[in-house]
């Protein structure tokens, strides 16, 4: 069976890149019978049509240099155990040079009511 031709208003599942899943998608405008953009039904935000792709990473440059250092790394012969070298002793930190330690000014309270002066005689 044909599927039923897409209108304006149309529900489709999308990729949203603002909630990061894939979901409930109104058709928003359409150019030359092909979905242009969408309304998210969760966020309301619209963006374009999308075809559900989306929220995949791309391999970065550590990536691929991590893959370089594998390549690298015969698996068949196993790797020389060394010994740990002996722990360095650790320099005491540095002090923080002195520095003024600013005060601030005391508060400041506002009030928006009149001030009714102090009940006397009780």
């Amino acid at each position: 069976m044909t599927e039923p031709a897409l209108r304006l208003g149309d529900l489709i599942d999308d990729y949203c890149p603002r909630c990061r899943f894939l979901l409930n998608h109104a058709i928003a405008s359409m150019v030359e019978g092909q979905v242009a953009k969408v309304i998210c039904q969760t966020c309301y935000s619209d963006h374009a049509y999308q075809h559900g792709q989306g929220g995949k990473k791309k391999a970065g440059p550590r990536a691929t240099l991590f893959d370089q250092v594998l390549a690298k790394v015969s698996p068949a012969a196993p790797a020389p155990v060394a010994a740990p070298p002996p722990p360095k002793k650790r320099a005491p930190p540095p002090e923080p040079p002195s520095m003024k330690k600013k005060v601030a000014p005391p508060a400041r309270y506002i009030s928006r009511h009149k001030i009714k002066p102090p009940r006397r005689g009780l």
